[in-house]
């Protein structure tokens, strides 16, 4: 009894050990993928570094580093990675954040491999330690999107306030980046940070648009390369860009108010075989165990799942409008 209860507590604690280390590793891979910064500790990043006394060239290489064709530009589902993450406004590089994530995964392998099959360690390994940060890093994306997309009227009001009031367009776009919180205020630094370097204006805001890759921002770029030009009251056109973009904002919430009861009913039907295949289980386990062994079990379970998926996409396409 002495050697069973040491094996069980032997057991135990290596079970122990294994749900800490993989705890400790998403804690670490959640630092890593961190910014490091918020609303309450900067108000825009790129001031931190200026009042640090960062120069302008150490700003533009750690806020917006020079990028050299690299092996993951020709790896499948991976070449995008860097603009991902550079939209994300992580300023991590793609080979470091690569190489964190293949480290994971070997880690949770080694980890789960003594406990599960083969197959399952593999699975899970490959889904915690390289899906998951590659999920969260377009979660990240999505949302520094929307952040940006509801900043961009102020931002462009307030170049108007100062178009008209006899500003360069220049100092209108500095007095952005000082004003406004990130993600705004440091992408708008970038821009005046460039010209002030030696760029053009037009090539900064035009850098600008294919770094964050908005609709909003090409036509940001588009009036004032038209306004370069052939010149033009670009304070009229920018304040009408501003209400354009404001009014889209808001049919967007209408539609999605509108569109909230279709979204509900696709999570609501997709969940509903799971939930009741989790409680059949749950509570009459040889309800489903007593068919488990037949040959058409699986393939029927992974019919239902992909049918289960494909019913949850397609309803999602018929309430996901685009405005």
């Amino acid at each position: 009894m002495a050697d069973l209860f040491t094996a069980e507590t032997r057991d135990y604690l290596i079970l122990a050990g294994v749900f800490l280390g993989i705890l400790m590793l998403f804690t670490g891979l959640m630092q890593l993928v961190r910014t490091g910064e918020n609303q309450s500790e900067a108000r825009s990043r790129r001031m931190k570094m200026i009042d640090k006394g960062a120069s302008v060239e150490d700003i533009l290489a750690v806020l917006l580093p020079q990028r050299k064709s690299a092996l993951i530009d020709h790896i499948p589902l991976l070449a995008d990675l860097p603009r991902t993450l550079q939209q994300a406004g992580m300023t991590i590089a793609p080979g470091a954040f690569l190489a964190a994530c293949c480290g994971a995964t070997l880690a949770l392998f080694v980890a789960s491999s003594p406990f599960v099959h083969v197959a399952l360690a593999a699975i899970g390994a490959l889904a915690a330690g390289l899906l998951a940060p590659l999920v969260v890093v377009s979660a990240r994306r999505s949302e520094r999107h929307k952040l940006l997309e509801k900043q961009l009227p102020d931002a462009l009001n307030l170049m108007a306030r100062g178009l008209r009031v006899g500003h360069p367009l220049n100092t209108s776009i500095g007095a952005v980046a000082q004003e406004m919180p990130d993600p705004i205020g440091t992408e708008f630094g970038l821009i005046f940070d460039q010209v002030s370097f030696g760029d053009d204006l037009t090539d900064a805001v035009q850098e600008f648009a294919d770094r964050v890759g908005l609709e909003d921002v090409q036509y940001l770029s588009a009036s004032i390369g038209i306004q370069y030009g052939s010149g033009g009251d670009l304070a009229r056109v920018i304040g009408i860009l501003s209400q354009v973009i404001r009014d889209r904002l808001n049919m967007r919430k209408k539609i999605r108010a509108i569109s909230s009861e279709g979204r509900l009913t696709a999570w609501f039907l997709s969940a509903l075989p799971v939930l009741i295949f989790t409680f059949s289980n749950i509570t009459n386990p040889t309800y489903f165990g007593s068919v488990k062994d037949d040959p058409l079990f699986f393939p029927m379970l992974a019919t239902i799942g992909t049918l289960t998926l494909l019913n949850f996409l397609m309803l999602r396409r018929i309430v996901n409008f685009r405005v």
